[in-house]
């Protein structure tokens, strides 16, 4: 039986296996995602009941630290591996703040890249890379010519839920610490993470992205793996906490409340000085 293809589908799009940027669209509702996508992300959610909380409850996160970055005075956010566009962006959040604000979306999924172009078209100051977010230089060449930030002025680097996808082979804190060395001192690093010490039904749903072959094992990592990701930048206050838990507002109390110990996601937030 043959696979309806939407007119934002490009041929080059394999629309019958599941993505990681088309099923964390599911997860959070939207509507960017295929039979394929809803399929495997259901099966993960059976195992993983509470999974779509807690991917909302990382989406907010990101908006706070985003805030947090623009009253702090940074105004040049790279956001690596940025994945389908969804309600409270990068570029809504920080521009609100500031409207000054430069944002440059990477990410190498079609789908992302496609409907992130459309998205931001006649947005100033505002961009997407179609790259792959390990090769550093690439990516910051890029970032300069393309997008037109400045490196010797403070960036906020963002890696949010996507270096739990980053065998360790590949170098995650590495490649975390190349982009540091290269942005100026006051840039910051934002990072949100799968746990592997964390609850065992969300370790039970990490472990079926491993058994599908169409997407990128997860590699939850602990909880001392993930604060090691920062390096030696400062880490800013709360620390690595649980994601409701990082600087949570009047809207997050809740979340924030309801956190337990063996949450199983943390956010951190680090500083170069």
């Amino acid at each position: 039986m043959s696979v309806e293809r939407p007119s934002w589908a490009s041929s080059e799009v394999d629309i019958t296996r599941p993505s990681v940027a088309r099923v964390y669209d599911f997860y959070l509702g939207g509507s960017h995602n295929f039979e394929s996508d809803r399929t495997f992300g259901q099966t993960v959610v059976e195992a993983y009941p509470a999974l779509p909380t807690v991917l909302r409850q990382n989406r907010a996160f990101l908006r706070r630290a985003v805030r947090h970055l623009a009253e702090v005075g940074v105004d040049q956010f790279l956001d690596l591996g940025s994945g389908i566009p969804t309600v409270g962006n990068v570029h809504e959040v920080a521009q609100a703040a500031r409207p000054d604000a430069l944002v440059v979306y990477v990410d190498h999924d079609p789908v992302a890249v496609t409907h992130s172009r459309e998205l931001v078209d006649d947005r100033p100051r505002t961009c997407v890379l179609d790259a792959d977010f390990l090769d550093v230089e690439q990516v910051l060449d890029l970032a300069v010519r393309e997008g037109g930030m400045d490196l010797d002025r403070p960036v906020a680097l963002l890696a949010v839920a996507v270096l739990h996808f980053v065998p360790d082979d590949r170098g995650p804190a590495e490649t975390m610490a190349r982009y540091m060395s290269a942005l100026a001192p006051g840039s910051h690093l934002a990072i949100s993470h799968s746990r592997s010490d964390g609850e065992p039904e969300a370790v039970a749903g990490q472990q079926l992205y491993r058994q599908e072959r169409s997407l990128p094992s997860m590699h939850p990592r602990s909880t001392a793996a993930i604060a090691g990701l920062f390096g030696d930048l400062t880490v800013v206050p709360p620390g690595l906490v649980p994601v409701p838990c990082w600087r949570p507002g009047p809207a997050d109390t809740v979340d924030a409340d309801e956190a337990t110990d063996d949450h199983p996601l943390l956010a951190g937030m680090g500083r170069r000085d």
